[in-house]
């Protein structure tokens, strides 16, 4: 195996370790939520006038998949819909008090998994930190020019 080859699956593998972990934990906590849905929670809370474009290009999903999920949590009572006085067309969504709940909780479960993997960060040193923002930034350039040639629309 080379070390392309490796680097590859050792990011696989630690991406899918965080996944299995945090998603348990996520379940339990938020159970009445799927993780979807708790980020649509999670990105109208953090953006402000977040509408169905705004959120598909920024979890990187489809408008219809974001109007399904939109809907499921307005019915839930998570989030409303919200026109502004000059433009009755363009629709927005806010948190209510059950989908602020909900978005504290989550940013409370992410602060515990931080504090969980401090340890982890302690002796990388600013250049390490440096090359692994670099070749992330690479890959994520790489990503959304195969998501633009795959014709994906968000």
């Amino acid at each position: 195996m080379d070390k392309k080859e490796e680097a590859s699956r050792k990011i696989r593998q630690v991406f899918n370790k965080m996944a299995m972990l945090n998603a348990s934990i996520m379940a339990s906590e938020l159970s009445e939520y799927t993780p979807s849905e708790v980020h649509v929670i999670e990105f109208i809370g953090e953006n402000n006038q977040a509408n169905v474009t705004k959120l598909a290009q920024g979890l990187y999903m489809t408008k219809g998949a974001i109007s399904k999920i939109s809907k499921k949590l307005i019915a839930k009572g998570a989030i409303e819909t919200v026109k502004k006085a000059d433009n009755k067309k363009e629709v927005y969504f806010l948190l209510t008090d059950k989908g602020q709940k909900v978005f504290d909780t989550h940013k409370s479960l992410h602060d515990s998994f931080e504090k969980r993997d401090e340890k982890v960060y302690e002796d990388v040193t600013d250049q390490e930190y440096e090359r692994i923002i670099e070749f992330m930034d690479k890959y994520s350039e790489h990503l959304d020019k195969e998501i633009e040639k795959s014709g994906f629309e968000m």
